[in-house]
């Protein structure tokens, strides 16, 4: 099976639901199943952790906090949160800050539960295969 063969239904936006063909099917989704993400999944999850986002206000997040040393293209950005709403990771949402404050073209987004369930799953690889690394001499110790 493909992600790009998986919908989720409107009824239960959770993946361990999906419809396919028109028919239902429910598939137990593991967080850890989703490992390892892509970097630019991992800090589009990292930057709607906190509060929602529209994809330009997620792109200057993701190069803000890596120092410019990830800078998502408005491409990658929206195949990666197309591809992360079907997962079920993120979810659009039609609340809006005030008219004045807002462009009605912007789409925001908010993570869901099982994407903040799959994040904490990559930090801990992340920080496990860090561990490894420090044991082999590979890294920084710890200051």
């Amino acid at each position: 099976m493909r992600w790009s063969d998986v919908r989720l239904t409107a009824r239960q936006f959770h993946p361990s639901n999906y419809v396919r063909y028109g028919y239902n099917h429910p598939v137990n989704i593991e967080a850890e199943s989703l490992l390892p993400l892509t970097p630019a999944t991992f800090h589009i999850l990292v930057a709607v952790a906190d509060e929602d986002r529209h994809g330009y206000a997620v792109i200057k997040d993701v190069a803000a906090r890596t120092r410019g040393a990830l800078k998502l293209s408005p491409g990658t950005l929206y195949r990666s949160i197309d591809r992360m709403v079907q997962q079920g990771l993120i979810r659009e949402i039609s609340t809006r800050p005030a008219r004045d404050m807002d462009d009605e073209r912007r789409r925001y987004y908010r993570i869901t539960a099982f994407g903040r369930e799959v994040a904490l799953a990559e930090s801990r690889r992340l920080a496990l295969m860090l561990d490894l690394a420090r044991k082999k001499g590979l890294a920084p110790r710890k200051a």
